[in-house]
């Protein structure tokens, strides 16, 4: 079982990064030689693991960096278009794929446009920032939600006028740099077939090496 679950895994993650869609229930258990059951039965422990996102019937929604549904960006690569999962993890995709993309948003507040080539080894330039609303110890309680209010604003105004006009109190905000140096390694190795999830205390100084501070990033 323990094979099935790494070839679960990888088959997830070669399908977005290929496709840029998830595999369905079906389509991994007829490559797997595998039955449904065992299928939706290796979903569930991945997802308990933190490994992928599925919703009631099994589909798989997210596999982070990588999304199947919208959440408000799009990454635009050489061959292939995928849906961001919010601004760490389209920023992210570049390194994790080792290619160039565009990466398009539109600002939350005042829907203004916004678009960047992004690469392995140069940060974006721009005045725009992203804004975090759910500190990391409440990031999986409901992780779409999370994902979908990680957001690209057009500036500080643009901000604090969307927190205003949504009731929503200020979670954590950074410049394009940082937010770069954030997603640039904290998935690499997820197209791996024998990864393994960051342990927690590895994350604390991994984003205190990014620029992170306080504990809404779990930082004391």
């Amino acid at each position: 079982m323990e094979n099935l679950h790494k070839d679960v895994r990888f088959r997830i993650y070669d399908s977005f990064a290929k496709e840029g869609v998830a595999p369905t229930v079906n389509g991994l258990a007829e490559q797997t030689s595998s039955t449904i059951s065992e299928i939706q039965f290796v979903l569930q422990e991945l997802a308990a693991a933190r490994n992928v996102v599925i919703d009631e019937q099994h589909r798989i929604l997210m596999a982070h960096p990588f999304s199947s549904i919208p959440l408000g960006f799009s990454v635009m690569g050489p061959n292939t278009i995928w849906w961001g999962g919010c601004a760490w993890d389209s920023f992210a995709l570049p390194n994790l794929l080792s290619i160039e993309v565009v990466v398009a948003t539109t600002c939350l507040n005042c829907a203004q446009a916004h678009s960047w080539r992004v690469d392995p080894n140069t940060a974006p330039s721009g005045q725009q920032i992203a804004h975090f609303l759910v500190p990391t110890n409440r990031m999986w309680d409901d992780v779409i939600h999370t994902c979908g209010n990680q957001r690209i604003f057009c500036n500080d105004f643009c901000l604090k006028e969307w927190l205003s006009s949504s009731e929503n109190d200020f979670g954590y905000s950074m410049d394009l740099e940082t937010l770069w140096k954030l997603s640039r390694s904290w998935y690499e190795g997820r197209l791996n077939y024998d990864y393994e999830r960051r342990e927690p205390s590895s994350a604390t100084e991994y984003f205190k090496n990014a620029g992170l501070n306080g504990e809404f990033w779990g930082i004391k």
